[in-house]
């Protein structure tokens, strides 16, 4: 029995990768977060499975669940939106099921961040203007933030940040990245990137409060601030460049 930890992607159904859509169809058990996982993916569920929304569930009850499927030797597919490897609480569950000595797998999913990306259809990484991008949050009541990581401290680099959980505190987050970016400087949100109720919205930091007020934002959006969203004038790649030599592309004679 094992227990597939499973990235869902975004929101849009078709987002999920051949692995995690296979896994799905070959366990009796299904665990998903139902606040954030399109419901279409659990027509991916084998026939009879036992399907569990573990969104008003606390941890203790989700620990439950697994070791149920452990003693009837059921394989589990939980799913997580977005990717495993930033904010989906899969780490404390890890760790109890190494107390339990119940194994586990992880299949990524296309992170919230690239899906918005694409929504904006902008590269973030553009030659010479922006090639850091810095995923963070601020601090919510399921965890603080470490001393060490701060909106300034992130912005002091210049890098694009990409801000989760944080449209509520919009406020604070334009006031403490105004004096590092400017005022003009390009913001976008994307609100549920990829579901059918994606909305966009785009503006500078000396802006951006007030296209929100006009357009109130309730529900998971993602803020993108840096000069790069905005980039036109950027010199090229000489990834592609025919004087660049490179392993596969070496000049004649050579």
């Amino acid at each position: 029995m094992t227990v597939h930890f499973i990235g869902a992607g975004p929101g849009a159904a078709d987002l999920i990768t051949v692995r995690g859509r296979d896994l799905i169809g070959r366990c009796p058990v299904c665990l998903y977060a139902g606040s954030l996982v399109p419901p279409e993916l659990l027509a991916h569920c084998p026939e009879g499975a036992r399907i569990v929304n573990t969104a008003p569930m606390a941890l203790e009850e989700i620990e439950a669940e697994y070791m149920a499927a452990h003693a009837a030797g059921h394989d589990v597919a939980r799913l997580h939106s977005g990717d495993l490897s930033v904010w989906s609480a899969v780490a404390e569950q890890m760790r109890r099921l190494d107390r339990l000595g119940i194994p586990y797998t992880l299949t990524p999913g296309v992170p919230s961040f690239s899906a918005a990306a694409a929504a904006l259809g902008r590269e973030l990484t553009i030659p010479e203007v922006a090639q850091s991008l810095v995923l963070t949050r601020i601090s919510g009541r399921a965890s603080k933030m470490p001393a060490g990581e701060t909106l300034p401290g992130f912005a002091a680099t210049g890098a694009t940040l990409a801000i989760h959980l944080a449209i509520h505190a919009l406020d604070r987050v334009v006031a403490e990245l105004t004096p590092f970016y400017g005022a003009d400087c390009p913001v976008a949100i994307v609100v549920r990137a990829t579901w059918p109720d994606e909305r966009i919205l785009r503006g500078t930091l000396g802006t951006i409060e007030a296209a929100v007020a006009k357009d109130p934002i309730d529900r998971t959006a993602l803020i993108f601030v840096g000069p790069g969203l905005a980039a036109e004038d950027f010199r090229e790649s000489a990834l592609y460049s025919a004087e660049y030599q490179r392993r596969f592309r070496g000049r004649e004679g050579l």
